[in-house]
């Protein structure tokens, strides 16, 4: 018996046998982003709520950051945006910004 990991030769008829040990080369695909409707905004403050079927993640801007000695009361967060994923894309963007924070604090430094 031997320990050949040589490829199947040809079996009769003249054909290797189809798909053994042969991985399907994987698909190349191409991502391309359309961002005539992209706007813009700054936002100081998110906030993120949840039920069973889905993720919302909410983007606002708070006027009183800069503002230590205001008096004390509700802080009022003129919210903008609001994002709603599915579980499993808020678990892919949290990788994704996991990911970004870790290169960032290698490059420049931990965050406070």
């Amino acid at each position: 018996m031997s320990d050949d990991k040589r490829p199947a030769k040809a079996k009769a008829g003249g054909r290797a046998a189809a798909g053994k040990n042969t991985p399907a080369p994987p698909r190349q695909q191409t991502l391309k982003f359309r961002t005539d409707n992209l706007k813009s905004s700054y936002c100081n403050m998110a906030n993120v709520t949840s039920t069973r079927e889905e993720v919302a993640l909410n983007f606002g801007v708070n006027q009183n950051w800069d503002q230590p000695g205001a008096a004390p009361g509700p802080l009022e967060v003129d919210v903008q945006h609001r994002v709603i994923l599915s579980p499993f894309a808020a678990k892919r963007l949290s990788d994704a910004l996991g990911q970004l924070v870790r290169d960032y604090e290698q490059r420049y430094g931990p965050l406070g």
